[in-house]
């Protein structure tokens, strides 16, 4: 009898901007999941730097931030053996996708997104074409791979959606070319707040350096900006509606430590907020200590970096052009040889 094949692993695409180091929230939210991905997926994952030019970058600084982006990502347990990691501007078909999708795209589409208009309002000096397109760039990176899901927060959702409206369009007009994909939505850890406002989602741009922690904070420094944390005056560790310091704090601790919320509420039962706070910095720490020991390791080793990520590229490239002359072909290009 012929053994009968396993499964085709779906495909999986995901990229982080290299805007500075990552915050709690991105790990916990993103970069965490993604690492569990690699067991059941072919995941295809990306720095995307292309995107970080959208807002003015100083040269040395986004190259800088780029580097240490992809060592951060392989830092969390991203494994380039297993993943296609690169680097977004090291594989062209990117942007050639990009301007084949743009010509695809309404321009009432684009002025519906609500990034646009957010990032506009921050950055009135410089409200460039490429800020307005994004989006279009952003389908292209997830339709060049075929991929099946696109691990989201909320804040994304409409650009995922856009990216299927615009896979359904072309598919409509020139038979089956894209993987219409889908969201993958992570049940937990979704969405980490600021600890200085937690009905704000924790972000590194903060003015408020204690509202967030960065992945290669001092155990020290995580342990003082979850102690400084905005809370309550309750005095009690639950987990409930018009409690949101206490929430995300508890959302946080389940996280790191893989305990539930409930366990978590009768860890502290009658406990005091000040060892609860402290409970949370500690574990908090310990749970990123690896991640800043195997960081601090790849940044003393940027030889093998740069060999990850140009095999990553030299991967990501031959998924890519396939799809690229897939299309070509389909518009009316006439192909180059």
């Amino acid at each position: 009898m012929e053994q009968a094949q396993a499964p085709k692993k779906k495909i999986i695409f995901s990229g982080v901007q290299p805007t500075g180091i990552m915050t709690l929230g991105n790990y916990l939210g993103a970069i965490k999941n993604w690492v569990e991905l690699q067991d059941d997926y072919h995941c295809v994952y990306c720095i995307v730097n292309q995107h970080a030019i959208t807002i003015r970058q100083e040269p040395s600084a986004l190259k800088k931030n780029t580097l240490e982006a992809y060592a951060l990502m392989l830092a969390c347990g991203i494994d380039p053996e297993r993943s296609v990691t690169f680097i977004q501007s090291h594989v062209a078909a990117h942007s050639q996708l990009s301007w084949v999708l743009s010509c695809y795209t309404q321009f009432g589409e684009l002025s519906r997104m609500t990034q646009f208009k957010d990032k506009s309002a921050k950055h009135a000096d410089n409200i460039n074409a490429g800020l307005f397109t994004y989006p279009v760039l952003m389908a292209a990176d997830i339709l060049l791979y075929q991929a099946d899901l696109v691990p989201v927060g909320i804040d994304q959702k409409q650009h995922l959606e856009l990216s299927r409206d615009i896979a359904l369009r072309f598919n409509g007009l020139y038979g089956n070319v894209f993987t219409v994909p889908d969201g993958y939505f992570p049940k937990t850890g979704a969405k980490i707040m600021s600890l200085q406002d937690p009905t704000k989602k924790m972000s590194k741009s903060d003015e408020n350096p204690n509202a967030f922690i960065s992945i290669l904070d001092a155990k020290d420094t995580i342990i003082k900006k979850c102690r400084r944390a905005i809370t309550d005056s309750e005095a009690e560790v639950a987990y409930r509606e018009g409690k949101d310091g206490i929430n995300n704090l508890l959302s946080i601790y389940s996280a790191v430590t893989g305990k539930t919320i409930p366990e978590a509420e009768a860890e502290f039962s009658g406990k005091g907020y000040g060892d609860f706070k402290t409970a949370v910095g500690e574990a908090v720490a310990d749970h990123l200590a690896p991640v800043r020991e195997e960081f601090n390791r790849l940044m003393k080793a940027p030889d093998h970096l740069k060999d990850c990520y140009r095999q990553g590229a030299e991967a990501a490239e031959r998924m890519a052009r396939r799809t690229l002359e897939k299309v070509y072909k389909k518009i009316g290009f006439l192909p180059p040889m």
